[in-house]
C-alpha cells in the first residue's frame, strides 16, 4: 500500500448519482447540482444531502424545509455541470437552462421534465445543518417519466437509464452493468 493523499479522498468515495435540487421561495423557483447524498432509510425513504450555505438554494431549503430531488439522465450531462456552474442568485436557471417545470403534489418547488425521477422531499431532521450543512430529508411523493417504463418493472435485470457519477475532480462516471446478485441476497444466511 502506498499513502493517499487526504485531499483526495472524497474522490474515492463520493456518491452518485448528480442530481438537481429544485426548491422554491418567494415565489422563485431555482435549481442547483448536488453529489453529496445518501440513502439511511427504506421505508419511509429518508436520504442525507449537503448543502453549502454558500449555495443560493440553501436559504430556501432551510427556511420552507422542502425541496424536489430530480435524477436526470446521463444524456443531460453538460447542463447539469453547467447548472452547477452559475448561481440562482443572479440567473433564472430554468429559463436559461430551459428547463420545464411541473407541479409537485405536495411540495411548493417544481418537478424537473428532462428528469426521469422526481422526489418531492420534506426536512424530516435539520440537527447537522449548523454544524455540517447536512439536512435528512424525506420522500414523501415519487414520479417518474412513463417514457421510461423500465423504471415500473420489477425485473431486476430491467436496463434503467444511465445517471451520471461525479469523481469529485470535474470528471464523470456512467452507470455500467448491472449485476443481479439477487438470490444471494438472503435475510441472515448461514455462513459456512
Amino acid at each position: 500500500m502506498q499513502e493517499y493523499p487526504l485531499s483526495k479522498v472524497f474522490q474515492l468515495l463520493e456518491p452518485g448519482p448528480t442530481v438537481l435540487v429544485t426548491t422554491a421561495s418567494g415565489g422563485r423557483a431555482n435549481v442547483m447540482t448536488m453529489s453529496w447524498h445518501m440513502m439511511m432509510e427504506f421505508t419511509p425513504p429518508l436520504l442525507a444531502c449537503v448543502v453549502s450555505e454558500a449555495n443560493h438554494s440553501f436559504a430556501a431549503l432551510a427556511s420552507t424545509r422542502q425541496c424536489v430531488i430530480a435524477i436526470p439522465p446521463a444524456s443531460f450531462a453538460p447542463t447539469v455541470v453547467d447548472i452547477g456552474n452559475c448561481t440562482g442568485a443572479k440567473v433564472d436557471k430554468f429559463q436559461a437552462f430551459g428547463l420545464a417545470k411541473l407541479p409537485a403534489a405536495q411540495v411548493a418547488a417544481p418537478l424537473i421534465a428532462q428528469c426521469f425521477a422526481n422526489l418531492e422531499c420534506i426536512v424530516a431532521d435539520d440537527a447537522l445543518v449548523e454544524r455540517y450543512n447536512l439536512f435528512v430529508l424525506q420522500v414523501v411523493q415519487a414520479w417518474f417519466d412513463p417514457a421510461w417504463p423500465e423504471l415500473a418493472s420489477t425485473d431486476p435485470g430491467r436496463n434503467l437509464p444511465k445517471t451520471l457519477h461525479h469523481n469529485g475532480d470535474g470528471t464523470f462516471r456512467l452507470d455500467g452493468e448491472m449485476l443481479n446478485l439477487k438470490k444471494r441476497m438472503v435475510k441472515f444466511p448461514e455462513c459456512t
